[in-house]
């Protein structure tokens, strides 16, 4: 039975992605840059021993998605996938994550590197990456296999808003 989930940013995004297009589709994008995180005053207590975690999990809401597909043609390769074996934007509940490199923190700022998230995007939730909890010796990508070399290079465009 569904449920009607609401949820409270805890924070937004500054970054110098003002449009999708262009982007990069990845924080290990070569075409990722620096940002801040500001976490709004009343979870800035949050923040608390956080500085000595060099990556963070950014857990966000896809503000600018205007529709759910439960289809969409990603942006590596040109065939129709299942939103759900792909990262695209467009989903059913359009929930962004993003794993970061924590530069410093300074009051209730977050001041980080490998940002591939839009300015003014709301910031859900913050988590801290720790490679025990979040790494897999065995792995595979199944249809994303074939793009390896070029998940670095791949840009957005503004297939995924209107």
């Amino acid at each position: 039975m569904p449920v009607n989930i609401c949820y409270e940013p805890i924070g937004i995004v500054h970054s110098t992605f003002f449009k999708p297009d262009g982007m990069p589709i990845q924080p290990v994008s070569r075409h990722a840059r620096t940002g801040i995180v500001e976490v709004f005053s009343p979870f800035a207590d949050g923040l608390k021993d956080l500085e000595g975690f060099s990556h963070i999990i950014l857990l966000y809401h896809l503000h600018k998605v205007e529709e759910q597909k439960l289809e969409v043609q990603p942006f590596l390769g040109d065939k129709t996938r299942g939103v759900f074996a792909t990262r695209a934007p467009s989903r059913p509940n359009p929930i962004g994550l993003s794993i970061v490199r924590l530069e410093r923190i300074y009051e209730n700022r977050l001041f980080i590197r490998n940002m591939d998230i839009l300015d003014e995007t709301p910031v859900l939730d913050i988590k801290p990456f720790i490679p025990e909890f979040d790494h897999y010796e065995e792995v595979t990508i199944g249809w994303l296999e074939q793009y390896r070399d070029e998940i670095r290079l791949q840009r957005s465009d503004e297939r995924f808003t209107k």
